[in-house]
């Protein structure tokens, strides 16, 4: 009998590596709101408070994927997929 894989705790890992990532962004991102309030920049307030929500969700993509591989080399490279290069930049695990 093969033994399973958790795909739960194989996504719980590639969030946690999101999370690492998305850190510092959010950081330099808090940065920039703090500045755009300082000059009353509404505009700029309201797009990066759309950034730092859009950064927040992004986890959300890897909670309600559907994994269907039954390997561990299928699962990491479906969940390898799943990055947002648009909003987090390079995936460094490819």
């Amino acid at each position: 009998m093969p033994i399973g894989i958790d795909i739960e705790k194989a996504k719980e890992i590639h969030k946690e590596h999101i999370r690492a990532i998305r850190k510092p962004i959010l950081e330099q991102k808090d940065v920039e709101y703090m500045r755009a309030l300082e000059m009353g920049d509404q505009e700029k307030v309201a797009q990066v408070v759309t950034e730092k929500q859009e950064l927040r969700d992004v986890t959300k993509i890897v909670t309600d994927a559907e994994i269907s591989g039954t390997t561990v080399s299928e699962v990491t490279a479906e969940l390898k997929q799943i990055w947002n290069e648009e909003i987090l930049g390079t995936n460094p695990l490819v």
